[in-house]
């Protein structure tokens, strides 16, 4: 990592203009030869966005995302973006209108950047192969509740059985796997919705394009290379979806810690829940602690990951070493400490891991990524992690102390009872398990004694993926986290610095570790956002940082 610093003496500001206009031959404007965008074709990106942040915001806010109310009111905003979507494909094609994407093909000034034709060839096939995953779980999904084996009527306590294809996927609860089919339905227009509006180019953004080669040879001077044109900033777009989660998620941090302290037994001081209704099970809007956790761990390594990004761009352009307190990004900071230190707050044993091994890797990140600005910013580095611990332990640690020696005792809360029972299930029905969703229901006749519990999750995500879908399912599904994983490695999309990619990593990679023992894919909220964090990655290509 290259510094801009000078021995006494900030740099001068660079103006992008001053330098372009000193360039012979060259003009500091150009024509843009594309088309304007239609009318239509605008509106249909702001309620897109409107309408993801309305997902964003709302879900952790309603009470997770658990009722029936709720959980259709996103649905219905996932399948508006599903209609938005096809709007701006029509528009497209009736048209002609190609609208400007971060990744389109660009002349490069280092030789060493892939051509458009092997942009295409890298990264276009993993795009296709996550469609075409995403459309068939969803027709396997269908299937199964349209090959219906049974259902199970709730007010009887029993299964009606019906005559099935048997080569074809079933289901042995058609209620549980319908609701799972249009649940899947709205967050796959939800996730191909979001990476179509990130890919797209503002306004400001497009009409910055003319000035492509007066960027290059700004690029030249300050002594960048190998970046892509128009990739001197983040995009737009993508800040402000940033900017929403991180306040957002902040905000919920902060507000189920005043919770937890004020005792009270309410969720958000406003609805007493059936189950959980101790204070200390409860974590803000969650009725269970663990998916408040789970939904915070996957927020804040992504800030932090953020604020690198938004502290490289300022020191980008003052071209002089900035410090930890400098900005407006720096408001990221203690939303980030608020996040990482509630999932100890809130007592999970599995949060309070997951949030250790986040806190441990993205120390090293952030270390690493700041190797080059001196020992003071990283001792400022090393001073935030500080705080977030000591803000656990002060809060948080006095209740979790003592459930953290009695995990082994409790059988982490009888999981391992739940466990030995479900793998039976796994067994019986090995190609395309008992249908999505369908695990509630099917649980009580794997019971090995009526008076055991009738566990609704499995408490391990993982295997009750193979449970209700089967190998056939299972496959797909880690095909398609798989695809999600590699694309960032691919070039093409929106060209980013290698922290924040890493942190968003992180993220993602302790959801998915910690649904080893618990059931965060099953809380529709955290789903969500997951897939929110996968389409982001999925949006992205990972570059050498600007400094770099």
């Amino acid at each position: 990592m290259e510094s801009f610093e000078s021995s006494d003496k900030p740099a001068p500001r660079f103006d992008v203009g001053a330098i372009s206009s000193t360039v012979p031959g060259r003009s500091s404007r150009k024509k843009d030869s594309r088309p304007r965008t239609p009318g239509i074709y605008k509106w249909c990106d702001v309620l897109t966005e409107s309408l993801i942040y309305l997902m964003i915001v709302f879900t952790p806010w309603a009470f997770g995302t658990t009722e029936f109310w709720s959980i259709w009111t996103m649905n219905f905003a996932g399948y508006a973006l599903g209609a938005i979507l096809i709007t701006k494909w029509l528009v497209r094609w009736r048209t002609g209108y190609r609208p400007a994407r971060w990744g389109d093909p660009v002349e490069d000034f280092d030789a060493t950047t892939p051509t458009s034709s092997d942009r295409r060839i890298s990264g276009g096939w993993v795009t296709v192969l996550l469609a075409v995953c995403t459309c068939f779980i969803l027709i396997y999904c269908l299937v199964g509740a349209l090959n219906a084996r049974a259902v199970y009527l709730v007010g009887q306590r029993r299964f009606e059985y019906f005559d099935v294809i048997s080569w074809l996927p079933q289901s042995y609860d058609a209620a549980s796997t319908w609701q799972s089919f249009f649940n899947y339905l709205g967050l796959a227009w939800f996730f191909w919705a979001l990476r179509d509006w990130l890919l797209g180019k503002t306004a400001s953004e497009r009409h910055s394009s003319r000035d492509t080669d007066d960027e290059m040879e700004v690029a030249r001077t300050i002594g960048l290379r190998g970046r892509r044109a128009g990739s001197l900033a983040l995009p737009e777009r993508l800040q402000r979806l940033l900017w929403v989660l991180c306040i957002n998620g902040g905000l919920l941090a902060l507000e189920a810690i005043l919770q937890r302290l004020s005792g009270t037994t309410k969720l958000l001081w406003l609805v007493q829940p059936t189950r959980n209704a101790e204070a200390e099970a409860q974590f803000g809007p969650y009725a269970y602690r663990s998916n408040a956790a789970q939904y915070l761990n996957l927020v804040w390594p992504v800030c932090l990951g953020f604020w690198v990004s938004l502290r490289r761009l300022a020191l980008l352009k003052r071209r002089e070493r900035a410090r930890i307190g400098e900005g407006s990004h720096v408001v990221l900071l203690p939303l980030a400490v608020v996040m990482a230190a509630s999932p100890v707050i809130s007592t999970s044993r599995g949060g309070a891991a997951i949030a250790a091994i986040n806190m441990f890797i993205a120390m090293g990140v952030l270390l690493w990524a700041l190797r080059a600005d001196g020992r003071r910013t990283q001792m400022g580095v090393v001073s935030l992690f500080a705080v977030v611990v000591g803000l656990s332990g002060f809060l948080g640690w006095e209740r979790l102390a003592p459930r953290l020696k009695t995990i082994l005792e409790d059988n982490m809360s009888n999981r391992k009872e739940i466990y030995e029972n479900a793998l039976p299930i796994v067994e019986d029905y090995p190609v395309f398990g008992t249908g999505a969703g369908t695990f509630g229901s099917v649980y009580q006749l794997y019971r090995a004694t009526p008076s055991q519990a009738w566990a609704g999750y499995l408490h391990d995500d993982w295997l009750e993926t193979r449970a209700t879908l089967g190998w056939v399912g299972f496959g797909v599904v880690c095909l398609m986290l798989a695809a999600t994983l590699i694309r960032p490695a691919f070039p093409g999309g929106i060209s980013i610095g290698g922290e924040f990619t890493a942190l968003t990593l992180t993220s993602v990679a302790g959801c998915l570790l910690h649904a080893r023992y618990d059931f965060p894919m099953q809380i529709y909220s955290v789903l969500l956002l997951f897939l929110m964090l996968c389409s982001l990655l999925f949006c992205v290509t990972c570059r050498r940082s600007l400094l770099r």
